[in-house]
């Protein structure tokens, strides 16, 4: 890994457009629906827990992906 690429992964990506702003907010929106449908729906244990985890993961690299995309 080069030097900026590191630079690129620990830097601060504001969301510099109206689009990007909503596409993070789209996100949110969804993950959050799939994270009470599966609260409400799932039996306590490991397995919930690791599914709640895991969807708090994509909510992350998809936040990531949009925030890390080059300027339009």
């Amino acid at each position: 890994m080069d030097a900026d690429e590191i630079i690129r992964r620990f830097t601060f990506h504001p969301a510099d457009t109206a689009q990007r702003r909503q596409a993070h907010e789209d996100v949110r929106t969804v993950c959050l629906d799939l994270a009470l449908t599966l609260n409400a729906e799932l039996p306590a244990g490991a397995e919930k827990q690791a599914a709640l985890f895991r969807l708090e993961e994509v909510m992350f690299w998809a936040n990531a992906a949009i925030a890390r995309q080059p300027k339009e």
